[in-house]
């Protein structure tokens, strides 16, 4: 039987060689041993392997552990793989420092194996237990979809992105019509499935790792779609209105149908400098609204003016 410790990713960084096989030797039969010899393989490695914990040396050229670490820590991407400091510097003042860099350990040269074993270990530990308390807290408890604390972090990040990038980015905004009444007849147990079906049929449209769909709020759902322009918004919302009316979902209490259904919102941009994306939400937010003010069970969206530079 495989030890689940293998599935385990740590980043060894060292200029001399010898360390960096003498720790393999002593890590590589538990964990899956990754190694880099300078600060900026190191950093490229970290955000391109996303390594669970990163054993870092302090004294090498160039680019220093330090520094690395300093870089590791302002990094969305590395800021929350643990590093423990490997060091001949074993001073107060040393420690002191690597700490307020964001290290969570050292080891002092020359190494202990059994220390070495335990201190990993531990941090490894640390950091599954860590990583899924961030889960739950990006986790919707009702629907197990992400949450509006997940969504507004991935919006951040993916305006960013297409900022950079200069590709659309496109958000779906949906709101099962008459909810409310549907509550009030069916009981919050009745409501509650409700809302984990709909979340359920909505996640399972989401065919591209780089979408997300989270619930909002109440009886809302949005979704975050990168590198997606206005046509593929529509297509999308109008997937999503009709898997949830052919879903068949009794709704005594609906104005317009025998069943559940939704009024869905989407809106486009191209992000620009002086544009929040909180707009953009904003947008495919007035969209649902009038999809709702037109006669609900329909879609509705629009183009946000972008404010790009010209290129002449």
């Amino acid at each position: 039987m495989q030890n689940s410790a293998t599935q385990h990713k740590i980043l060894i960084v060292d200029d001399i060689p010898v360390n960096v096989a003498l720790l393999a030797a002593i890590l590589s039969k538990d964990h899956n041993v990754l190694s880099a010899t300078s600060g900026e393989m190191a950093l490229d490695m970290a955000a391109r392997e996303q390594p669970d914990l990163i054993l870092l040396d302090i004294m090498m050229p160039g680019m220093d552990g330090h520094e690395v670490c300093r870089r590791l820590k302002s990094s969305e991407t590395t800021k929350n793989i643990p590093v423990i400091f490997v060091t001949a510097k074993s001073s107060a003042e040393d420690e002191a420092y690597g700490f307020d860099l964001g290290a969570v350990d050292y080891i002092t040269k020359p190494f202990h194996i059994p220390v070495v074993k335990a201190r990993v270990r531990n941090h490894l530990s640390l950091k599954v237990k860590t990583d899924l308390l961030e889960e739950i807290a990006h986790i919707d408890g009702l629907t197990n979809i992400p949450n509006r604390r997940r969504f507004d972090e991935t919006l951040e990040n993916e305006w960013g992105r297409a900022l950079r990038s200069k590709n659309p980015l496109s958000l779906i905004i949906t709101d099962i019509d008459y909810f409310k009444g549907f509550n009030d007849y069916y009981g919050h147990a009745g409501g509650d499935q409700c809302l984990y079906s709909v979340a359920m049929a909505l996640s399972s449209l989401m065919h591209r790792s780089s979408d997300m769909v989270a619930r909002y709020g109440g009886e809302e759902f949005v979704a975050i779609l990168p590198e997606t322009d206005l046509n593929g918004a529509a297509t999308l919302a109008e997937y999503w209105r009709s898997v949830i009316e052919a879903m068949q979902i009794p709704h005594a209490k609906s104005g317009i149908s025998d069943y559940v259904t939704v009024s869905v919102g989407y809106a486009s941009t191209i992000p620009s400098k002086d544009q929040l994306p909180y707009v953009l939400l904003g947008v495919a937010d007035e969209m649902l609204y009038q999809a709702k003010d037109s006669g609900r069970n329909r879609i509705c969206g629009k183009q946000m003016e972008s404010h790009l530079p010209s290129s002449s």
